[in-house]
Parts: structure tokens; sequence; C-alpha cells
């Protein structure tokens, strides 16, 4: 398995939830009401496909092998570059789930805060998406050493496992394609 293959591959995924994210977005833009139990499904793709599944893989295995084996400049990378913007990430989630309960306690004002959070966050994941794979696994795949890259693609395999075994691919490619269904047909 190629692991860096894979995150890329999951980074296509996460770029189709960002695109029913917008359109989600467009319909409140357009004074239609906020469709919860969507939001609800967005938000649990985003915390648990693309946080915790994707990052979960580079915070936990790529990532922890560029700080140990890069010197500075991998270190600098990681913990100045890709967590800082992963955590930028889940706070830009942070704040659009307080402002759907906002919305849902009729707060119409926060309907405002529900588009911004939701399109900054598509924005600020674009951006990343971008700059991890034509930047940070380029760097990764042209300074690890072959041994190190096959430790953290074993260590992937692994780790895919345990999510194929509890369901979380398939649940969440099939919520996205629901979603996509619903918002991008």
């Amino acid at each position: 398995m190629d692991s860096i293959k894979l995150m890329m591959e999951e980074h296509q995924y996460i770029l189709r939830m960002l695109a029913v994210v917008r359109k989600a977005c467009l319909l409140i833009m357009n004074g239609e009401a906020i469709n919860y139990q969507d939001f609800d499904k967005i938000i649990d793709f985003i915390r648990n496909y693309s946080d915790v599944h994707h990052h979960g893989k580079e915070e936990k295995l790529l990532f922890n092998e560029m700080v140990e084996h890069l010197g500075a400049l991998g270190s600098k990378m990681v913990k100045q570059g890709m967590l800082i913007e992963h955590d930028m990430g889940r706070l830009y989630v942070h704040e659009l789930v307080s402002s759907l309960e906002r919305t849902k306690q009729g707060d119409e004002e926060s309907r405002i805060d529900v588009i911004a959070n939701a399109i900054s966050y598509t924005h600020h994941m674009k951006r990343h998406i971008d700059k991890e794979d034509k930047v940070i696994y380029t760097f990764a795949k042209r300074q690890l050493s072959p041994e190190i890259i096959d430790k953290v693609n074993r260590d992937t395999i692994a780790f895919e496992n345990i999510a194929k075994n509890n369901g979380i691919q398939d649940y969440y490619i099939s919520l996205l394609k629901a979603l996509e269904k619903k918002y991008l047909n």
C-alpha cells in the first residue's frame, strides 16, 4: 500500500464533501431553512472521516516520522504548518456547530455565522489539501528513507484494517454519495 497515494485519494472524498457544503450554504443564502439533519451528517463526515480517519493517519503516522527523521525543516513543516492548519479546521467546525445550535434556538442572525464558518472551512481545506498534495507529501516522499516510507505504509495498512473492520470507509463514502445525490444532482 502506498500510504501517501491513499491519503491523496482521501483528499478527493473530502473535496467532494466541500462541494456539498457549498451547495448547502447556497440554499441557506437563498432563504431556505437549514437542514439540520444534513448538517449533522456533514459534520459527522468532517469530524470522523476527514479528521479522525484521514488526519489521524497523517498525525500519528506520516507527520511523526517527518518530525523524527527530517530535522528542523520537517519539524517546522509539521508543527508550525500542518498541525496548526488541522486545528484551524477544527475551530471552523466548532464555530459551525455553535452557529447551528444558535439558529436552532431561534437566533436568525446566526444563519450568517453558519454560512461564514462553513464556507471558511471549505476555503481553508482546499488550500490545505493543495499544500499537502503538492508540497508536504512530495517533500516526505523525497526526503524520508525508503525504510521509513515502508514503515509508514505498514502502519497505514494496520490503521486501515482497523477502520475497515469498523466499517469507517464504507459508511462515510456512502454518506458522501447520498449527500452528493441530494445536493449536486
